[in-house]
């Protein structure tokens, strides 16, 4: 049973990869890629790493798949989220699409303060 959960999640994880990078290429500017790159890369590769785990059972491999996991789930936010506040101090515009700013926004109210 715990096989057939295995194999769920890693197609689920695959799938959710995908849409991911689907996103990545549709989205308008950085900070929207980003955003699909955060949420749905890290879901789909977490997703995948716990089904691999899942599908092995108990033993090494498994350990290795929830370390990954673990790993990923940590490092890919904070990541992004680097990259972002980079972005956004060297210049990098948003969309033009974009409704609401809410980092210039805040800096706009530390400043007054």
């Amino acid at each position: 049973m715990s096989e057939i959960m295995g194999y769920l999640l890693i197609v689920l994880g695959i799938l959710f990869n995908v849409f991911g990078c689907v996103g990545l290429v549709r989205f308008p500017d950085v900070y929207n890629r980003l955003q699909a790159a955060t949420k749905c890369v890290t879901l789909g590769t977490v997703l995948l790493l716990v089904g691999v785990a899942l599908a092995n059972g108990t033993g090494p491999m498994a350990a290795k798949a929830v370390i990954c996991a673990v790993f990923v789930l940590v490092t890919s936010p904070t990541a992004a989220h680097a990259i972002a506040k980079g972005a956004y101090a060297s210049g990098v515009p948003l969309w033009e699409g974009t409704v609401v700013d809410a980092y210039a926004e805040l800096k706009k109210v530390k400043r007054e303060a």
